[in-house]
């Protein structure tokens, strides 16, 4: 039986947005998935191909996104949903092959908008918009921003378009969704409260993924899942129990209360009769417009077959074009003047030259290998002497003697400035050039070695002296630490005897505090419960007066004579109400003039105690 007429249960209030689902049988065999196939029975593990809750690991599209029987297929049920929305343009699956850029922003937004009817896609950085978009709807699969710049490209739009299938397919579960709550909105009980923030998210995504783990080895029940998630969401909640237990009897006493109540007033049947009628109203109206629905979804299938017929019709067009044109080849093989043996003569001779054309290319291709050796061994010689020459240069930059104007050059040019502009003949010569200088530097620099070595022993003499007198300074400077500690010492005690009387002070203050708050509590207790009585009362006033307000119609209009009995019996009524009114006028005055007197003396010990602590 369909869910359209299913009839609604009535239900209990919830607590959170905990939802158990019923056991899945254990004789089920197969479970077919969108993201892949998985089996799953009771003792079994499934496959999942989603990978961990909360996995490091980035996680892989199973879909045969690059198969193109599942790429039509994905076309083919994208336009139908476009032309079953009535998206504001031309869509065929041709134009789905490979869409621009422009027109895929435009499939996304109309898509989008069946979520979220304010939605406006932004001018500007549309390639960060939509990735972040489907990553909030809890889409499980990366789509890059450079994906956004080419969308038709080949390796790029089966991505895409597997991202649009997905989209499709969440706003038909959330049509569906929207559907029933629309169609038995009478039944809810509104106490449903739906619970936002950061700690009820992480507690759900747990419960979720501990689930799902179990589900995956093979379980079908989550029974102590469910106590673990139940303690978790009261304890955020700060649920006290004892508070439920009390609410609890309460509430069974004032049912019980209306009960007798109902028993006693004896509700006119014609009164649940009339609200029946107005409830199947409404649900006839929902039905009829359901009916509307079927039949523009009626309409458009009866629009897309005749679109196919006009597909097929073109087809067949086309399929004659190509007959003709296999007609005319034929007579033109039919008509040809050459003979067999030309066909032959002219075969042998396209052999022959195709062997002289492929003895040649391997010829060539010998040549041009051969040339090729030749060159690499001539470019490995000219780059080991570029390497020498390099670390050369490197090594005179480092030692200052290029260019010629350098520090230690002496107005010598030692640089070599190309291997190839000098010849075998001039290597003595550029030896001698650089040979020479090069010594007499060398002869200056033993020189200047042995004067700094002179150096560096009166130095090292003054540096021990020097040190002497660090090691006198050494010995003043730790009696001046010695000093210090003990200081510190003495002020860390001083500041831990400030410490001990700051927090005794703050606990004389916490407690007073407490107390303060336990009085408030209690006070706002109290009044909550006469404001409570009070509407009960008022409640039960309204009721039982338009109960006899509809006695008194229904009696004058039959007995003129039952009019006195109904007159005196609203009197009655009206006299018990005034009198429970004013009892609960008077309970509730009486309830807040010693609230007010308790609060007034909080507020009298709260300020004696501040001022005693002041004057501390």
């Amino acid at each position: 039986m369909s869910m359209v007429y299913a009839t609604p249960q009535s239900k209990q209030p919830s607590f959170g947005k905990l939802n158990i689902p019923k056991p899945q049988s254990v004789t089920s065999d197969r479970r077919t998935s969108f993201f892949g196939n998985r089996t799953s029975g009771a003792g079994m593990a499934r496959n999942s191909t989603l990978g961990g809750f909360g996995g490091a690991e980035k996680i892989k599209d199973a879909r045969p996104l690059h198969d193109k029987a599942f790429v039509q297929q994905c076309i083919r049920q994208l336009c139908e949903f476009l032309s079953e929305r009535g998206f504001p343009g031309s869509v065929s699956t041709k134009t789905l092959q490979s869409p621009s850029t422009k027109e895929f922003l435009k499939f996304f937004e109309f898509i989008y908008i069946q979520l979220d009817p304010t939605f406006q896609m932004p001018s500007s950085k549309v390639e960060e918009e939509v990735p972040r978009i489907l990553k909030d709807l809890g889409y499980p699969f990366a789509l890059s921003k450079s994906s956004m710049y080419s969308v038709g490209a080949p390796h790029t739009w089966p991505q895409v378009l597997g991202a649009l299938i997905w989209l499709i397919d969440t706003v038909k579960i959330y049509c569906c969704m929207s559907e029933q709550d629309l169609l038995f909105s009478d039944f809810s009980d509104g106490s449903m409260a739906v619970e936002e923030g950061a700690e009820y998210n992480k507690l759900f995504l747990d419960y979720t993924a501990e689930t799902y783990q179990k589900f995956m080895q093979g379980a079908d029940t989550y029974e102590e899942e469910d106590e673990a998630y139940l303690g978790r969401l009261k304890k955020l909640f700060n649920v006290d129990e004892a508070l439920l237990a009390s609410m609890e009897e309460k509430y069974m006493l004032l049912s019980e209360e209306v009960d007798r109540l109902e028993k006693e007033s004896q509700t006119d049947r014609l009164m649940n009769k009339r609200t029946e009628k107005v409830k199947l109203q409404t649900d006839l109206q929902k039905l009829q417009s359901y009916r509307g629905n079927l039949e523009s979804f009626k309409a458009n299938l009866e629009t897309k077959a005749s679109g196919l017929a006009e597909e097929l019709e073109a087809a067949g067009l086309q399929m004659d074009t190509l007959k003709q044109e296999q007609s005319r080849l034929y007579q033109l093989l039919q008509n040809q003047k050459f003979t067999p043996a030309d066909i032959d003569r002219i075969n042998r001779e396209k052999r022959e030259l195709q062997q002289t054309i492929s003895s040649l290319t391997n010829t060539l291709q010998e040549a041009e290998q051969h040339m090729w050796n030749e060159e690499i061994a001539l470019a490995k010689v000219k780059e080991t002497a570029e390497v020498k020459l390099a670390e050369y240069h490197k090594l005179a930059r480092k030692l200052k003697l290029i260019p010629a104007s350098a520090e230690n050059a002496c107005g010598h040019d030692f640089e070599i400035r190309s291997t190839s502009d000098y010849g075998p003949s001039t290597t003595v010569l550029l030896r001698t050039q650089i040979q020479n200088p090069l010594r007499k530097l060398m002869g200056n620099v033993e020189e200047e070695c042995s004067r700094l070595a002179n150096m560096k022993l009166s130095l090292e003499e003054s540096v021990e002296q020097v040190n002497s007198n660090i090691a006198d300074k050494a010995n003043d400077l730790k009696c001046l630490r010695e000093q210090i500690r003990r200081l510190d010492e003495q002020l860390e005690n001083d500041m831990q005897e400030l410490v001990l009387e700051e927090q005794k002070w703050a606990k004389e203050v916490e407690s007073a505090e407490g107390h303060r708050k336990l009085l408030e509590r209690k006070v706002n207790l109290g009044f909550d419960e006469a404001v409570e009585q009070l509407k009960v009362a008022q409640q039960q006033y309204h009721l039982v007066l338009q109960e006899t307000k509809e006695e008194s119609r229904t009696v004058s209009n039959n007995l003129a004579s039952v009019l006195s009995t109904a007159t005196s019996h609203l009197v009655i009524v009206e006299k018990f109400l005034e009198d429970q009114h004013r009892r609960a006028d008077r309970l509730y005055s009486d309830v807040i003039e010693e609230d007010q007197v308790e609060l007034q003396q909080l507020r009298d010990l709260m300020e004696n105690f501040l001022a005693k602590s002041n004057r501390l």
